[in-house]
């Protein structure tokens, strides 16, 4: 588990955010307790790391208003949250919302660290992501202007005789930049060629 993935626990119930924090710190997991969603919010800052477990219920700021904040911030932070007996439409307008997983009061702790582990694996493969598609805008950054309009023609999945015609230059021309473009990229192959043109997202001219 990465040192950066850090569990953050929501709960106004001091007894049980000391607890929680008892069982992840016992777990070896990194953690941090917030008393509100507000505090944690401004708490937060840039951070992609870790995950969230959060109370339903809460003064203030819900657990549902608080997986609605995320989603607009566009934080990609699983949230896995806590309801309380009989909260189960809760539970399931918080999985509407955007939630991981719920778990109903009281929990099973081996329950809960198993959601949470998954949580961080998946917390971890997003940031892996992430990475990758830094490097490969990287990349296509430093395409001249002329890879950069035969790579957006390629991914459309023209033909080299369109892409020609459309800029201007032989097929053969139109040949020469695909194996530059896949050498530049890194791509040992067209289609990891085509898979990370996707990834990076916004091709232009």
């Amino acid at each position: 588990m990465p040192s950066e993935s850090i569990v953050h626990v929501i709960d106004d119930d001091p007894a049980m955010r000391d607890s929680l924090e008892f069982l992840f710190d016992a777990a070896g997991m990194p953690v941090r307790a917030y008393d509100s969603a507000a505090t944690f919010l401004s708490a937060l800052g840039g951070s992609t790391e870790g995950c969230v477990v959060t109370d339903v219920r809460m003064p203030e700021m819900s657990g549902i208003d608080l997986l609605a904040e995320l989603h607009a911030r566009g934080s990609a932070l699983p949230v896995i949250v806590i309801t309380g007996h009989g909260d189960v439409p809760l539970a399931i307008e918080a999985m509407k919302a955007g939630a991981k997983d719920f778990l109903e009061k009281p929990f099973d702790d081996e329950r809960l660290l198993g959601a949470v582990r998954g949580a961080l694996h998946e917390s971890g493969a997003h940031r892996g992501e992430r990475e990758e598609q830094s490097a490969v805008r990287d990349r296509i950054g430093r395409l001249s202007h002329r890879e950069r309009q035969v790579l957006r023609r390629l991914v459309e999945g023209q033909l080299n005789k369109t892409i020609a015609w459309e800029l201007g230059i032989s097929p053969r021309t139109v040949e020469v930049y695909r194996a530059k473009l896949m050498a530049k990229m890194g791509a040992p192959a067209f289609a990891d060629l085509v898979r990370m043109a996707l990834l990076a997202g916004n091709l232009q001219d």
